[in-house]
């Protein structure tokens, strides 16, 4: 059985509060962008794609501070700290939970009174100066092979919802669930709705979504770099780990779960879409390969 932690009834709360904010957030979005859009060949299926690591190299939120700080959001002894938390996780190839912490209090000081309407503006301008070449190939040609095959494709993050649109827009994905900051009449206030869609909190947000959408979960899929998504990827019938940190590496080799890093440079990328996409894992695997060729040979 999946070694998941134990979480105390209040912090659960603050979890499941947060969960059902990022998928009611996320309908929103769906709603206002996409009126009727048409369901899938596969339309009770879907994947759902961490950020940090496994599609963005580097963490999202710190390419955010940095455009902020460009904008004169903050000072440059703020920027210096978003600095050293952004090196260390490239370094490390993992989240620490005091950088993350650090960050969230950070990002919601910054937008304290800031309109919604203006961080999306600024978003999208962010993806475009710091996050799109950040973009991995291989997840990337992964993102692709879902949605060909008909099924609805997620961002799954702790970033805030604002920048997570913008970077599932960008990769043709359905939508994004994201860390949801409260807001009055379209000024953020400083605090959050529930707490940073981080761990449990994923899990509770695709629980909530699953249930909205109508998916059978066990013929969905989830790519995660982190030990921290153990939930998510434990949620879905079929887990897949991308760059994993080393205690999430461990974990998947102890239950079975296939593994992709993208950081090796290895030539082809054998993760297979499950078969409830109508593919053979076989043909999965040389599609993803194929697609990585094509990527590295631009």
């Amino acid at each position: 059985m999946p070694r998941l932690r134990k979480l105390s009834q209040e912090k659960r709360s603050s979890a499941v509060l947060a969960g059902s904010a990022a998928a009611a957030a996320a309908e929103a979005a769906v709603v206002d962008d996409e009126p009727g859009a048409p369901l899938g060949a596969e339309p009770n299926t879907a994947a759902f794609f961490d950020c940090d690591n496994t599609i963005v190299q580097g963490a999202a939120i710190f390419y955010l501070g940095r455009g902020l700080y460009k904008r004169k959001f903050f000072s440059h002894r703020e920027l210096l700290r978003f600095a050293w938390q952004q090196a260390y996780f490239r370094l490390h190839g993992a989240e620490h939970a005091g950088h993350m912490a650090d960050a969230k209090e950070s990002a919601l000081s910054i937008v304290q009174g800031h309109r919604v309407a203006d961080l999306e503006a600024i978003c999208e301008e962010i993806f475009e100066e710091y996050i799109a070449e950040k973009i991995w190939p291989g997840t990337r040609a992964l993102v692709k092979m879902h949605l060909e095959s008909g099924q609805r494709v997620w961002l799954v993050t702790a970033a805030p919802v604002e920048a997570a649109r913008v970077i599932a827009a960008r990769l043709g994905m359905t939508g994004a669930l994201g860390t949801v900051a409260e807001a009055l009449g379209g000024v953020y206030t400083g605090r959050l709705v529930g707490e940073t869609l981080h761990g449990p909190a994923k899990a509770e947000a695709v629980k909530a979504l699953a249930q909205r959408e109508g998916l059978d979960l066990d013929r969905c899929a989830a790519y995660s770099d982190s030990s921290n998504d153990i939930p998510l990827l434990s949620l879905v019938g079929y887990p897949y780990v991308i760059n994993p940190d080393a205690e999430l590496r461990r974990h998947a080799r102890e239950q079975g779960w296939r593994v992709r890093d993208f950081r090796t440079g290895r030539k082809a990328a054998r993760v297979g879409i499950p078969a409830a996409a109508g593919l053979g894992a076989a043909a999965g695997g040389t599609a993803a390969a194929v697609a990585l060729y094509r990527n590295r040979r631009r």
